[in-house]
């Protein structure tokens, strides 16, 4: 492949990710409003048709607190010490998966995406006690699941996840509720709330043309029902006119 190509390449690469959406989620490993935000609403929209306009920052700290203890970083979590492995298992997902050049179907996001609503849909509920991350990784295709498993036991897993609290503190200090999702850097309450049962619609608004036939769908329902209510608006500021 010629350097002009692969330039070329690059380009569209660059053009296509600068469309998307950027979406930052806060969450909790076992809040079970987390696990059915990322499973019911966020997992179908973005495995769905948004797949290629969204591009999600996963944060996996919420209420968490941590102190550091010289090299060591302790955490207190909102559901207890379970959750704060949980969090570092995440954290370190979100780091260490990586797509192989041998499975094209699959993309970074792709993965990361598989492996967490795996890990929310299954929450407290271990089958046989286990705990499920090996067959969240096996389920979706990820190869990393023991160093996944290597940096959750180990001080890479604190840091990640302190990471993941500076970044929860320098967005809002403490976190107001969980999960929390801002579209494009900028919080919106309403929008929080509203996407929280509708996640679809608060990102289309944020899709620019063309969207995705699953936003057209959406705009023309709106627009289906608005228009006889504008009418009957009108006709009636005639009749009082």
């Amino acid at each position: 492949m010629s350097q002009n190509v692969v330039g070329l390449f690059l380009v569209l690469i660059a053009v296509a990710n600068a469309v998307k959406v950027p979406v930052t989620i806060y969450y909790e490993s076992l809040c079970p409003d987390s696990a059915k935000f990322i499973t019911e609403q966020v997992y179908p929209a973005v495995k769905g048709e948004l797949r290629d306009y969204v591009d999600i920052t996963w944060v996996p700290y919420g209420k968490s607190h941590f102190t550091t203890q010289g090299a060591d970083v302790l955490f207190e979590c909102h559901h207890g010490q379970n959750e704060c492995y949980g969090n570092k298992v995440h954290a370190c997902a979100i780091e260490h998966i990586q797509a192989n050049s041998y499975q094209t179907e699959f993309t970074r996001e792709s993965l990361t995406l598989d492996f967490i609503n795996c890990m929310m849909k299954v929450g407290k509920n271990f089958d046989d006690n286990v705990y499920p991350g090996g067959r969240c990784a096996r389920d979706n295709h990820i190869s990393a699941w023991e160093n996944i498993q290597q940096c959750a036991n180990s001080t890479e897993g604190s840091h990640l996840l302190k990471k993941q609290g500076e970044a929860t503190d320098q967005f809002q200090n403490p976190l107001t509720s969980v999960p929390t999702v801002v579209f494009k850097q900028r919080f919106d309450a309403k929008e929080n709330d509203m996407a929280m049962s509708n996640f679809l619609s608060v990102a289309c608004k944020y899709i620019p043309q063309p969207q995705p036939k699953v936003c057209m769908a959406l705009n023309s329902a709106v627009a289906t029902t608005v228009t006889p209510i504008l009418g009957l608006l009108a006709y009636a500021l005639v009749q009082f006119f």
